[in-house]
C-alpha cells in the first residue's frame, strides 16, 4: 500500500476552497487574453447563446438572472459589433430569436484557443500524473455541474418558449 492510501479523503469545503483559488488564477491566466470587445456582462450572453442557440430575450434575460431591459442593452451592444443576431421567429412574428452571428462564433474560438495557450504553459510545469488526475477530476466535475444545473433548470420550469 502507498502512503496516499492512508490519506483522507477531502471534504468539500475544503475541495470547493481550492476550486475557487483556481477559479481566480484563471480569471488572472485568462484576463491575458483580452475579451475585447466583450465585456463580462457581454462575455455571459455570448456563452449562454452558443449553448442555447436560439432562445428569445425573455429566456437569455432569466439565464442571466437579469432584466429584460438590461438584458436587450446588453444584446443591442453585441448586434452593433456584430458578434449576435436577431432574428424575427418563424411561428410569431412578435418574437426574436438571438443567434451568435459567424463573427461571434470565431470570437469565441479565438477567444478559446488563447486562453488555452495560457493554461497549456500552466500545465507543462505540472508532472503528467498530477495533469491525469486534474483532467479526470475536472471532466467529473463537468459532469456534476452540468447535471445541477439541467435539475435547477427543470424544477425552476425554465422554458424556451416563452416571448420577450
Amino acid at each position: 500500500m502507498t502512503v496516499a492510501a492512508f490519506r483522507p479523503r477531502p471534504e468539500p469545503v475544503e475541495v470547493a476552497r481550492v476550486t475557487a483559488t483556481a477559479g481566480e488564477l484563471l480569471e488572472v491566466l485568462w484576463g491575458r487574453a483580452s475579451t475585447a470587445p466583450a465585456s463580462a456582462s457581454q462575455m455571459r450572453v455570448l456563452l449562454t447563446l452558443e449553448h442555447q442557440d436560439g432562445i428569445n430575450l425573455r429566456t437569455l434575460s432569466t439565464a442571466l438572472a437579469s432584466t429584460p431591459p438590461s438584458t436587450s442593452r446588453l444584446c443591442d451592444r453585441l448586434v452593433a459589433v456584430g458578434l449576435v443576431e436577431r432574428v424575427v421567429s418563424q411561428t410569431d412574428r412578435r418574437e426574436v430569436r438571438l443567434h451568435l452571428s459567424k463573427r461571434g462564433r470565431a470570437f469565441l474560438d479565438d477567444l478559446r484557443a488563447r486562453r488555452e495557450l495560457e493554461l497549456q504553459a500552466v500545465l507543462t510545469h505540472m508532472p503528467a500524473a498530477k495533469r491525469a488526475a486534474l483532467l479526470e477530476g475536472l471532466e467529473a466535475f463537468c459532469d456534476a455541474a452540468a447535471l445541477q444545473m439541467h435539475d435547477r433548470g427543470v424544477r425552476s420550469g425554465d422554458r424556451t418558449d416563452r416571448t420577450a
